[in-house]
């Protein structure tokens, strides 16, 4: 039951954001500031809306319900600021859940992670932020593995920049398109695949990557 109510949420965001906007008027600001800070600041909050959330926001302001320069600035602030507190946890607790070995968590793993977000952290923020759920690890991986904090704030603008920018103005531009309005529920669906094809082609490219060093070492 509550998983289907999420589904529906989710496929019908333009009608409850409306519905919200109708009932809370200028809060409604607060609140999407609010659903941005937790999906992205809470390893415990993944499944809260995001992408099609900003879209929504977007299309909604096209209309007049919001005021887009306002919005902008808000969501911007909420993305990083989620992602900055998300790293911090990670960052004080990590090390303190990796102090002693158990059957699942390795001081070795800890290592691990810091070594590939040295190599690979700023690309792996950036590119998170398109990808539902993976977008709330991240940070949170990043804090444990101790990745720098100057290197990780200036990603962590860098992605919530562009990925609040990227969806809140195509809902701006495109989502009052009829036939957008009339497959809403496709359109999201579509927004959650293209969000995760980035992180689709870095594994595979990784993959292929890690084949060519295997036979190098092999010859």
């Amino acid at each position: 039951m509550i998983l289907t109510n999420l589904i529906d949420y989710f496929l019908h965001l333009d009608k409850y954001l409306g519905l919200a906007i109708e009932r809370f008027g200028a809060f409604s600001y607060a609140l999407l500031f609010l659903i941005i800070f937790m999906e992205t600041g809470f390893v415990v909050t993944p499944f809260l809306p995001g992408d099609s959330l900003i879209f929504a926001s977007g299309t909604l302001s096209a209309l007049g319900h919001f005021d887009i320069l306002t919005l902008y600035i808000l969501l911007v602030i909420a993305a990083v600021l989620g992602d900055t507190v998300n790293y911090w946890i990670g960052h004080k607790i990590g090390p303190k859940i990796f102090e002693k070995d158990s059957r699942f968590i390795k001081k070795r793993h800890l290592e691990k992670t810091k070594s590939f977000y040295e190599k690979h952290g700023g690309k792996t923020i950036i590119l998170a932020r398109f990808v539902p759920i993976v977008r709330t690890f991240a940070p949170f991986v990043a804090g444990i593995g101790l990745m720098n904090y100057p290197k990780f704030l200036s990603f962590n603008f860098i992605g919530g920049f562009l990925w609040v920018s990227i969806f809140l103005f195509l809902g701006y531009f495109f989502g009052n398109i009829q036939f957008v309005k009339d497959h809403f529920e496709l359109v999201v669906l579509l927004i959650i695949l293209i969000s995760i094809l980035p992180m689709i082609f870095e594994l595979v490219k990784h993959k292929l990557e890690d084949r060519k060093m295997e036979k190098a070492s092999i010859s």
